[in-house]
């Protein structure tokens, strides 16, 4: 999959970097690869060489325990190794991990190099829509065969008033929960990243978590009242960012249309909103009269606990299968299409200990100024995500396909 994903792209292309938060297209591939290469291949492997040992410092993210690395806003000026050259290294390692790959000793740390690749795979998608989004050209990385039609999103569709964006059907649109003590974390057998556990119990106000993401063209119906335009609707430090950085939209928002990896399209006024922040989550549920869901609210729903209905399957709804222009398009169930903002912090759970090396820097560190978002997007690796994963992201940050579903008090 991850060779796919850049099939279409020029060694330019690859190259680029569109900001600090982003990587080049070829860096995700090769770090992906140094994974695999440094904890297992290194450790594990007889009589393994590396394939260049220079490029431990280029290719390393955050790993202090393995030494210096190149600073991340500098990635976008690694010219070389080529695109070529990268995908060379891919096939080298590959071919020397699978000896390693049918021994059950190294189950989890394979596993753990699967699921980091699946995030990368993610990385690499709304990297390079942002790096493309920055050419005045409006570049497609794939073309579109059937786009969508647009409408008018300064207008609210389904008969929903401005400055009502209820979904419809009153309490037909939300499942309800009346309550009470919840467990949650990760609580099956198969993998899981260390910031899903340990499982613990949770105390839960009834609650009602909305059926369907927010549209677009509810997000219009918030524009045109004046919504990014009204200070009390906004955190204080959320409404500092609008102002700083004139924020009037969703990122890709323009007129009628949006960016995708299809380059620029008609905007479909019932998929889901995405590449939202925080800030503009939270200031839309203000305004809508409602409130963002808590984590242990939403997973709650998702596993089926005391709810309405059963469990929401993870691998369902509208998920990444195939390279292409993935973009959100409206699915039933909790997972798919964008991830969902909670208004939960990123913290350790009760009794949570990061583990023990390297691998240990994965998770905990970050545990600090990020909010939790539930699900899965349009972008995430079918079967990538459960009930229990903590997707995390800087209030401010919306790269990524990032939405919301509304929660309510009873």
């Amino acid at each position: 999959m991850s060779e796919a994903l850049t099939a279409p792209l020029s060694d330019a292309d690859a190259t680029i970097q569109s900001m600090e938060d982003a990587s080049p297209a070829k860096w995700h591939l090769a770090h992906t690869t140094w994974f695999w290469e440094t904890f297992l291949l290194r450790e594990y492997a007889a009589d393994y060489s590396l394939f260049d040992e220079r490029w431990a410092f280029i290719h390393n993210s955050y790993y202090e325990t393995e030494g210096e690395r190149i600073a991340r806003f500098a990635r976008g000026m690694l010219s070389r190794p080529s695109l070529d050259e990268v995908l060379a290294y891919r096939a080298h390692v590959s071919a020397a991990m699978e000896p390693l790959l049918e021994d059950p000793q190294h189950e989890d740390l394979i596993a753990l190099g699967i699921a980091h690749e699946q995030q990368h795979q993610e990385l690499l998608l709304t990297d390079i829509k942002h790096a493309l989004f920055q050419n005045p050209l409006g570049p497609a990385m794939w073309k579109d065969a059937s786009p969508r039609q647009g409408g008018d999103l300064s207008q609210p569709t389904n008969g929903q008033a401005a400055g009502d964006p209820r979904l419809r059907g009153g309490w037909e649109g939300w499942h309800r929960h009346p309550g009470g003590i919840a467990r949650i974390g990760h609580q099956e057998e198969g993998f899981a990243f260390d910031n899903e556990g340990p499982a613990h119990r949770t105390l839960l106000e009834p609650f009602a978590l909305a059926k369907r993401l927010v549209t677009n063209a509810q997000w219009g119906a918030f524009i045109a009242d004046g919504g990014y335009d009204t200070a009390t609707l906004w955190l204080s430090d959320g409404w500092g960012w609008v102002k700083d950085n004139a924020i009037t939209a969703p990122l890709y928002w323009r007129e009628d249309e949006q960016f995708t990896l299809a380059g620029w399209q008609p905007r479909d006024p019932e998929a889901p909103v995405t590449h939202i922040s925080y800030f503009e989550a939270d200031a839309f549920a203000s305004w809508a009269g409602e409130r963002l869901p808590t984590e242990g609210e939403w997973e709650a729903i998702a596993r089926g606990q005391e709810g309405e209905g059963p469990a929401h399957d993870p691998a369902a709804g509208n998920q990444l299968d195939a390279a292409g222009p993935v973009q959100p398009r409206g699915s039933e169930g909790l997972f798919g299409d964008c991830w969902q903002f909670t208004r939960s912090g990123y913290l350790p759970y009760p009794r949570f200990q990061p583990a023990p090396g390297a691998v240990g820097e994965y998770n905990g560190k970050f545990m600090s100024g990020q909010f939790v978002l539930k699900g899965a997007s349009c972008a995430t690796a079918r079967g990538h995500s459960r009930a229990s994963y903590r997707n995390f992201f800087y209030p401010h940050q919306r790269w990524q396909f990032t939405g919301l579903r509304l929660a309510r008090d009873l």
